[in-house]
């Protein structure tokens, strides 16, 4: 078992230096620690802590009521997740985010959820109340009187898809889903189903995370190597083509994508790609990012197509493993990336039957490089 140190959540320190202003600079005036060592305890990324300034810490939240006294120091720790589903279970508040489309009427009515978007919902939450099938045999493992993790609060949200209103309307639905999600404090996670073509608020996960504008096309950058985002989105003919910084037609300026998929960066520099022709060949997409000091999880699982969601809800029903652990694991903040390929090994004629949950293809998970995502991350707190 191991444990986090959850200073920054404690403090509800944010990686916005905007919203904490004087954090460590309090804190090191406070408990004489180096300024170094405080922003070490916030990115929960130090080998030890002594008893003394542990002591100090504690006085700390006390006296700025932070924290009561019979709740210290063990509120300073917390148990990390061993696992794709316990990183999910152990959150305190887990909220799920979809994206609806508008039927001909604008009445609020008329509000529909994909249907695979519905499958993909169903196995994520069978996969966090069981822990993938295998609570049972983990509280055997450790304890039979040991409760198994599971989130306290449970919240749905939805948001307009790309194109189903005005880009202000979209937009702002998004922000203000995305802004309620950050602001409340506590462990926490959300989860976006969907890719950005169909829920805009992984558009602002994705932004806070590499460092860069949402809904801002990236396109005409120099070369792909300049792209903000680790992985693209290159879009089928009949795609929305709303802007985005990881989705659109070209690779960079001159460069437009051969075909429609998922493309991702590798070590060398080169950008492979997991094409969608419609028959043979599809793609799907996970990603999560876990700041663990602040209790904070974000994460998106999507499909390339509607086929490939209804893919990716069997793939973590039968692999969730393969998505752990995360690609890149340093200075308090674990990142994971995979791209799943799927293949055929004839043309699939059945998958347009939309009340059938048991498509099945060929799965290559592909983890992408820890090195390629570092270089592309926002700065840490």
């Amino acid at each position: 078992m191991r444990y986090s140190f959850r200073l920054a959540e404690l403090l509800g320190h944010a990686p916005d230096p905007r919203k904490r202003p004087g954090t460590i600079k309090s804190i090191v005036e406070y408990t004489g620690l180096d300024r170094h060592q405080v922003a070490a305890l916030l990115k929960n990324d130090f080998k030890y802590v002594p008893l003394k300034a542990l002591s100090r810490l504690c006085d700390y939240l006390v006296e700025h009521g932070y924290a009561s006294a019979d709740e210290l120091p063990g509120a300073l720790f917390a148990v990390a997740p061993e696992n794709f589903w316990d990183l999910l279970a152990r959150r305190r508040r887990l909220e799920l985010c979809l994206g609806v489309r508008r039927t001909d009427t604008l009445d609020p009515e008329g509000a529909l959820v994909v249907a695979n978007d519905s499958l993909l919902l169903g196995e994520l939450l069978n996969g966090v109340s069981t822990l993938g099938g295998t609570a049972k045999q983990q509280r055997r493992a450790s304890s039979e009187h040991e409760p198994k993790p599971h989130p306290e609060y449970l919240r749905q949200s939805l948001v307009w898809s790309p194109g189903q209103g005005s880009e202000e309307e979209v937009a702002g639905r998004a922000r203000e889903v995305y802004d309620d999600f950050a602001e409340w404090g506590g462990d926490k996670a959300l989860v976006c189903l969907g890719s950005a073509k169909s829920n805009p608020v992984v558009e602002l996960m994705l932004a806070g995370s590499f460092g860069c504008e949402p809904h801002v096309s990236e396109d005409d950058v120099g070369s792909p190597k300049k792209r903000s985002c680790p992985f693209y989105l290159a879009y089928r003919e009949n795609d929305p083509k709303h802007s985005s910084c990881a989705g659109g037609r070209r690779l960079a300026k001159g460069k437009p994508a051969a075909e429609p998929g998922i493309y991702y960066e590798e070590p060398g520099g080169n950008w492979a790609s997991c094409p969608w022709n419609g028959r043979t060949s599809d793609a799907a997409l996970v990603f999560y990012i876990h700041r663990e000091s602040q209790g904070r999880l974000e994460m998106m699982l999507g499909g390339f197509s509607g086929r490939a969601t209804r893919l990716l809800a069997r793939t973590l029903a039968t692999r969730a493993e393969d998505f752990w652990p995360p690609t890149y694991d340093a200075q308090g903040i674990q990142v994971g990336i995979f791209v799943v390929h799927y293949t055929y090994s004839a043309p699939d004629e059945t998958h347009r039957d939309i009340l059938r949950d048991d498509v099945s293809a060929s799965a290559k998970i592909i983890p992408l490089s820890g090195k390629v995502i570092e270089r592309r991350l926002a700065p840490p707190a």
